[in-house]
């Protein structure tokens, strides 16, 4: 089997703060320069702001929308995946990334983490407006990524994604 590159999922606000984008646009472009893939959820926000640099540094960045139509995506997105499921796509973001990096976030950001810690993933969050056991508090974007690969490339094994 060949290669696969590490997959990092980015939740958050649909409507973030400028401090929010920033770090999202961050942590973005650290996923591209690691050379991993980002997923996220395709839209606005927190979304977009990561999507624009992650593709702004050379990344790939999946979109896994609400909605029937690939035209929902941000501009930024180099793989949009309508599903037409509405919030459950949460789930297919949470099982697609082997940990996820969270920029704000109300609702759909909790249950995308919630579902990433049951599936015994990491969490790292960025000015998280909801407390979870499980998630992980970081400083800083360039924390956060280093905290990611760090926990990736100790479950990288057999049929995980490894870069």
């Amino acid at each position: 089997m060949g290669l696969r590159k590490n997959i990092i999922g980015v939740i958050g606000a649909g409507r973030a703060s400028a401090e929010g984008e920033q770090l999202a646009g961050e942590v973005g472009r650290l996923i591209a320069e690691a050379g991993g893939v980002m997923v996220c959820g395709g839209l606005d926000g927190v979304m977009a702001a990561a999507s624009r640099g992650c593709a702004d540094a050379g990344g790939e960045v999946i979109g896994i929308l609400p909605g029937a139509s690939a035209q929902e995506a941000n501009e930024h997105v180099t793989l949009a995946v309508p599903t037409n499921m509405g919030h459950a796509r949460n789930i297919i973001i949470a099982h697609t990334a082997q940990a996820l990096i969270a920029v704000e976030g109300e609702y759909g950001t909790l249950s995308e983490a919630a579902i990433a810690l049951k599936l015994g993933k990491k969490v790292f969050a960025l000015r998280p407006q909801f407390e979870l056991d499980g998630i992980t508090v970081v400083a800083s974007p360039q924390e956060a990524v280093a905290r990611v690969l760090e926990t990736i490339s100790g479950t990288n094994r057999g049929d995980d994604h490894v870069v």
